[in-house]
């Protein structure tokens, strides 16, 4: 895989909450808001929108950190450039107020502008509401977003906060109290669905993670987890990013399963069936 130049894609500054930045859109039909996961929006995610595009959505991605349309294995020796890439997106995004990445009972203050640019793209597209997917470090955000009762098909793909081993940390996700609330009433009154995603060995979105999801939001909350080697071996990583570097895009694989199962989510909720 090569850079992308996202030359297919509407670019656009959204400013709101005190912040402006790029946002990629692509299609027509209602939005998705599609976060990208570290170390930014690679060709991989960018690969990702435009599937989400191909089944008749308007695929939005947001700038949050990183060079957009990178691949972190465009580099003499890739293994090398994939540790540079992400560390020049990460530590950055750590320090940031923007993100709370190692506090618990904290939604990340860059879920606001999330917010506003989701009603933004929902006045703008149409449809009974918006869909998102949070990748990784952005997974919980999803979860988050779902404060506002115009998501109503979020996806968490291998959510990744608060870092750490302990079990406040592993059992928990980046959520304040208050948007855990609403986020709760709004599955034990049938208004939502969660659909969570993650490799089976995966560290960096441990089991317990899943295991809190169930116990907060019930039957609302639907878990795919995948096995290990059902992973894309030619990515260098260990198993972690379902939707992109460890997808195998064939009939027949999990990955590809667990995609459909995201794919199928959208249709059902936020298209026509009339």
């Amino acid at each position: 895989m090569t850079n992308d130049s996202l030359a297919d894609f509407d670019r656009i500054e959204f400013s709101a909450e005190g912040r402006t930045a790029p946002v990629y859109r692509l299609g027509t039909g209602p939005a998705v808001i599609v976060i990208s996961e570290m170390p930014g929006i690679t060709p991989a995610v960018a690969g990702f929108a435009r599937t989400v595009a191909g089944v008749g959505l308007t695929a939005v991605m947001p700038h949050l950190f990183g060079v957009d349309g990178k691949d972190p294995l465009d580099a003499r020796i890739p293994a090398l450039g994939a540790v540079s890439t992400i560390a020049r997106a990460i530590v950055p995004a750590c320090i940031s107020r923007e993100f709370t990445v190692l506090a618990t009972g904290k939604s990340s203050p860059v879920v606001r502008w999330l917010r506003a640019l989701g009603a933004a793209e929902h006045e703008r597209c149409g449809g009974p509401g918006i869909g998102a997917v949070g990748m990784c470090f952005t997974g919980g955000f999803a979860l988050a977003m779902a404060a506002d009762d115009r998501l109503i098909a979020p996806v968490l793909s291998q959510p990744s906060l608060p870092f750490g081993v302990s079990r406040n940390r592993t059992h928990n996700i980046d959520i304040s109290p208050a948007d855990l609330a609403t986020v709760k009433n709004r599955c034990a009154t049938g208004d939502l669905g969660v659909l969570g995603l993650r490799f089976a060995g995966d560290r960096a979105c441990p089991p317990a993670r899943f295991r809190w999801l169930a116990e907060q939001l019930g039957d609302a909350f639907t878990a795919i987890e995948i096995p290990d080697d059902a992973a894309n071996p030619d990515a260098l990583a260990p198993p972690h990013s379902v939707l992109t570097e460890h997808l195998v895009d064939a009939p027949g694989e999990p990955t590809r399963a667990a995609l459909d199962e995201v794919l199928d989510l959208f249709r059902r909720r936020l298209l026509p069936t009339g």
